[in-house]
């Protein structure tokens, strides 16, 4: 068969710091206003999650559009191989190697951090993670924190968290303006915290291995501070390489690069309305709308697929004749994969 974008179910995830903010994309939330959903999983292809982060339970993205609807994304993978992926290669357990989300931030997030290679390597339940933030809204006043201070010691941190004292902690925090249309890496290593009153699409490694070092006072949700202190890098995380934008502009087209690291690209599409133009990828992206909508067509027999703002899908590498057509100006993050070392250094 004729390969088409795919459209996945969304897998939402009760949080307690999570609202009801995605209802703004489109979206029809699972249960009623007192439901929080503090995350969607867009795209995911994991065999378990992390008790802490996903719950426990496997999270395999289900296609909903077209022939392959009830399908997971793993078996797609498993079964159309390099016309689906290209030259990328899934995990060594076959897996899609990238989870998408978006997160919907009511309250702050608990101040964590994701184990880098190394301590993954020496602990079999741990995953690196390294995540990419894009601020599609954020209320005035609202922050994210991001790094430790510059000179702040393990054992001064250490304290203030024992202190348990929300001034304490986020004194030795980076704290960060949250502005719309920002970008921010967050290597593994990075402590950090999505603050308040701040909505996100989020690009990973895909993995939840999350270590909560602070909880701003919630007392039901367990920390993990000794692993979390075996973890962080102390100190402005360095990422002016991984977030410097460039930028294209074309009468109808507009390319911005937002993050570019080891582990994918993202880029920030903009077209007019009634453009057309053709798909020339040879690898698969992933599309996060986020204003707009417009059509793909296929070609070959593969049914065209529409789109609309708050959609997620994966475009798959190899598609017979691929068009996009734009109904009204559109907006969308493009998460691809980085070709060569040359470009991480370019």
């Amino acid at each position: 068969m004729d390969l088409y974008p795919l459209q996945f179910e969304p897998i939402y995830k009760e949080k307690v710091w999570g609202g009801r903010t995605l209802e703004q994309l489109g979206r029809t939330l699972p249960g009623d206003a007192a439901t929080l959903i503090g995350e969607s999983w867009e795209l995911s292809d994991l065999a378990s999650t992390s008790p802490t982060g996903g719950g426990g339970d496997a999270a395999r993205s289900v296609i909903r559009n077209g022939p392959l609807a009830g399908t997971t994304l793993h078996d797609a993978i498993a079964r159309f191989g390099d016309e689906l992926m290209g030259k990328l290669q899934p995990t060594d357990d076959g897996d899609f190697p990238l989870l998408v989300k978006f997160l919907d931030a009511r309250e702050n997030l608990s101040v964590q951090v994701h184990p880098g290679s190394q301590y993954a390597d020496q602990h079999d339940d741990a995953h690196l993670k390294c995540e990419a933030w894009y601020i599609i809204d954020a209320e005035p006043g609202s922050v994210i924190y991001k790094g430790i201070r510059n000179g702040v010691a393990p054992d001064e941190f250490r304290h203030a968290l024992d202190t348990n004292d929300p001034a304490a902690v986020t004194e030795l925090l980076i704290t960060i303006p949250a502005k719309k249309g920002a970008c921010h890496y967050l290597p593994s290593g990075t402590c950090h915290a999505l603050g308040a009153g701040v909505l996100v699409a989020e690009a990973q490694t895909p993995s939840d291995t999350t270590f909560r070092v602070f909880d701003w006072g919630r007392t039901d949700r367990e920390l993990h501070i000794d692993q979390a202190m075996q973890c962080i890098d102390f100190g402005p995380p360095n990422v002016s390489e991984q977030e410097k934008r460039s930028h294209i502009a074309g009468v109808h087209t507009t390319v911005s690069r937002l993050c570019l690291c080891d582990y994918f690209r993202i880029e920030r599409i903009r077209m007019t309305e009634s453009y057309e133009q053709e798909i020339p990828y040879d690898q698969p992206a992933i599309w996060m709308v986020l204003e707009g909508g417009g059509s793909i067509n296929p070609g070959g027999d593969a049914p065209i697929v529409k789109f609309e703002k708050g959609q997620s899908m994966l475009l798959p590498a190899s598609m017979k004749d691929a068009h996009v057509k734009i109904n009204e100006d559109t907006v969308w993050l493009e998460i691809t994969f980085p070709q060569a070392l040359e470009e991480l250094i370019a």
